[in-house]
């Protein structure tokens, strides 16, 4: 064997160490960073530098959430607003590559409906939530439909430039082979938006449940959003804070769920 192969060898194996150390240590940092905070708030608490009334204890968020689950009482609640996100998630998202790629693709339709396009983004949709209320009620389809408002244009924005940034060489090639629309769709656009699809969803899932827990704020009688109105009433802080905390792991699940689900699709693309 060589000296340059034996160097090379030896550059790939310090390479992959010091990635995989890496790593560990980004890791380790991390749980420093969350044990650190966790002790100065705890400990602040109870010495009485941070306000209990205002910020509660870490031990008595935790409590409460333990009491939560090992109760049942979180399920009913966790499971309603997971149905109402994943419903806003799922037809948000569906509707946003719809829209996308047909307007990527039509040039008139684009600018039709451009100016509507920017007037609704604009529009903060978070203020829509009592006129969903009034339109459907206090049931699911209200949190929905304001999930599905916030969701869409996250998706759709990015369809619609994953769809336009495609390689004018790749489809130049494609057509001159004869590949049908059906075929350009399926070879050559969708390939290319969905990246730009997948890296939007680590955005839209966390606005499909703020969509679902803010209706449920505003007016319900189940959900997380429930729990937090509730225990905002009675001015209980630990009560909020567990809710809030319940919910963040959630989308923080959710959200490495969707990062392995991009790792596998896009399994195709070189490893940098």
């Amino acid at each position: 064997m060589s000296l340059d192969r034996v160097a090379a060898d030896r550059g790939i194996a310090i390479s992959s160490t010091r990635k995989h150390t890496s790593r560990w240590v980004i890791l380790a940092l991390q749980i420093f960073t969350f044990v650190f905070i966790v002790l100065v708030w705890e400990f602040g608490a109870r010495l009485g530098y941070i306000d209990e009334f205002f910020f509660s204890k870490p031990t008595d968020i935790a409590a409460l959430i333990y009491k939560w689950f090992a109760t049942g009482f979180i399920w009913l609640h966790l499971g309603t607003t997971l149905l109402e996100a994943f419903l806003s998630f799922v037809i948000g998202t569906i509707l946003g590559i719809i829209f996308g790629v047909a307007l990527a693709r039509i040039d008139l339709l684009c600018a039709v409906l451009d100016p509507y396009i920017r007037i609704l983004n604009a529009l903060p949709r978070v203020i829509l939530a009592p006129i969903f209320l009034i339109w459907f009620g206090l049931g699911l389809t209200s949190k929905v439909a304001l999930g599905i408002s916030l969701t869409f244009f996250v998706v759709f924005f990015n369809t619609l430039q994953g769809v336009r940034e495609v390689d004018n060489v790749i489809l130049n090639n494609a057509r001159m082979l004869q590949a049908s629309d059906r075929q350009l769709m399926r070879y050559v656009y969708m390939p290319s938006a969905m990246s730009w699809i997948l890296s939007s969803l680590h955005v839209s899932i966390g606005f499909a449940l703020i969509g679902a827990v803010i209706g449920e704020y505003m007016g319900s009688t189940h959900g997380m959003g429930y729990l937090v109105a509730q225990a905002q009433g009675l001015f209980n802080t630990t009560g909020v804070f567990a809710g809030l905390i319940v919910t963040s792991t959630l989308v923080l699940a959710i959200d490495m769920g969707i990062i392995r689900l991009e790792r596998y699709l896009l399994r195709w693309r070189p490893k940098h």
